[in-house]
């Protein structure tokens, strides 16, 4: 069977702009909707949607688009996908795990053979590449993060620019008067990935707001990246009492680094982290930090999905509210 992804190869243009050629959702140039119509007659394309569609027969399958793209955190990846899968078996689907990073290819395929009812896509980007095809094709989808425009899509997750503001009250209103935010691999940010992004807002707005001294570094994984970033730390905020670590397996690394350089936590620097909790809670000094609770954003995800498939309304966007759990890490300044 002639699939969207064959005319998009054969016409030389995205699956979403064969989309838009053949619904007319979006304007689409006279020379690119001359060349997918060329594409779809050379191939003898029928945008039917599949035997499933014909038949009306659902597959009782949920997608999940977990692209594996440098500098995401596996572990956590791990955790976001057994809690969908989880949910979804309790409510009677299997789960299709598509792991390609090539956009909106995988999406495009699951929607033109029929393999699942709808998808949940993951690692979402400011401006994401899915965005077009999500909009414009029949497959019903949710979100877990949230784009720069999300109007006519349905999305959840953490609200991260709340957490990386509440990271920072605390450590103000403990009399911290610089602080820093030691965030996601550098590749994280380039590609505008939603969740970094929107954390570093609410952290540099927070420290803002406090009149703090502030500073905002990606990281690398692994001991000698967290070495590094605290060299240049402490060379160009020779103030800092306060880190905000949004960078998983760098939070025991990062206070092993901090006290080989003569500050202890948290004597000398106290630390707040946006990571699991099982993380925090067994670090080398117990970490104060603000959940990232993959279970529950696993779980409404698919609770949503299912929702839109029985033609039940659903919000637009759900937010988590942040928590902060207070542990061994931070303390008042010059304690």
């Amino acid at each position: 069977m002639v699939k969207i992804t064959d005319v998009a190869r054969r016409a030389g243009v995205s699956p979403s702009t064969v989309s838009y050629a053949l619904s007319g959702k979006r304007p689409i140039s006279d020379a690119t909707r001359r060349r997918v119509q060329a594409a779809v007659r050379e191939l003898g394309y029928r945008a039917d949607g599949g035997g499933r569609s014909r038949s009306g027969a659902r597959a009782k399958v949920l997608a999940l688009a977990v692209p594996m793209r440098p500098g995401i955190h596996v572990p956590v990846v791990t955790q976001f996908a057994v809690s969908v899968v989880t949910a979804a078996r309790a409510r009677d689907h299997d789960v299709l795990l598509l792991t390609q990073g090539e956009g909106d290819e995988g999406i495009g395929r699951v929607t033109e053979t029929g393999l699942a009812d709808g998808v949940i896509v993951t690692d979402v980007q400011l401006q994401d590449a899915r965005l077009p095809l999500l909009r414009s094709c029949s497959l019903p989808s949710v979100l877990i993060g949230v784009p720069a425009e999300a109007d006519g899509l349905t999305c959840v997750d953490l609200d991260f620019r709340a957490a990386g503001e509440l990271c920072v009250d605390h450590l103000a209103g403990l009399g911290h008067r610089a602080v820093a935010l030691v965030g996601s691999p550098p590749e994280v940010y380039v590609r505008r990935t939603a969740f970094a992004r929107r954390l570093v807002e609410g952290f540099t707005a927070a420290a803002d707001r406090h009149g703090l001294a502030s500073a905002v570094l990606p990281c690398g994984t692994g001991r000698d990246a967290a070495r590094a970033v605290v060299e240049r730390l402490l060379r160009d905020l020779p103030a800092l009492t306060a880190v905000v670590v949004h960078n998983e397996p760098l939070v025991d690394p990062l206070i092993e680094a901090f006290e080989e350089l003569g500050m202890r936590v948290p004597g000398e620097l106290s630390l707040t982290a946006v990571c699991a909790s099982p993380v925090a809670a067994a670090a080398r000094v117990p970490v104060t930090s603000v959940a990232v609770p993959a279970a529950e954003l696993g779980a409404r995800a698919v609770h949503l999905l299912v929702r839109k498939l029985s033609g039940a309304p659903v919000p637009g966007t759900t937010l988590l509210p942040p928590r902060l759990t207070e542990r061994a890490s931070t303390a008042p300044r010059g304690r």
